[in-house]
């Protein structure tokens, strides 16, 4: 089983979307009993919250299901559970060593680095695009299956 986690700053508008694009992803290709897909915040501020509205507003609008959850940190533990570590900005990479300290085994990515034009993902949370954010991680995470299935 692979094991994926998304990361972003609060955990409730790029990092979930990223999980459930992934999921309905795989889901449609018959894969998903093959990944483990989940997601996490690289700070507390948001700890214990459900998805922002518009990041639910947008999967419904694109036809993706997802579930009500709770936003959560990131942990040390974490680190060694999952295969790939996949990061929406840079920013996130700075607060993310400051969790684990140092990526020994090299599972942190940004998402977009398997994309043909690697870059940072806006957070919707100040830009208040969604629809921006949604095409930048559909691509990361079309990229990033087919890195993963080949």
């Amino acid at each position: 089983m692979i094991k994926i986690l998304f990361i972003c700053h609060g955990n409730i508008c790029r990092s979930p979307m990223a999980e459930f694009v992934l999921k309905d992803m795989v889901r449609k290709q018959r894969m998903d009993k093959q990944f483990e897909i989940a997601s996490a915040a690289t700070s507390r501020e948001e700890i214990g919250n459900d998805i922002h509205h518009g990041t639910k507003k947008k999967l419904t609008e694109e036809g993706i299901p997802f579930e009500k959850r709770r936003a959560r940190q990131m942990t040390r533990q974490d680190y060694e559970t999952y295969d790939y570590i996949l990061l929406m900005d840079e920013n996130n990479r700075r607060n993310l060593m400051r969790i684990i300290g140092s990526d020994p085994a090299g599972k942190v990515h940004k998402l977009l680095d398997f994309s043909e034009r690697p870059r940072d993902i806006a957070d919707p949370w100040y830009t208040g695009n969604f629809d921006v954010t949604y095409d930048d991680i559909e691509e990361g995470c079309q990229a990033f299956l087919q890195y993963i299935t080949k």
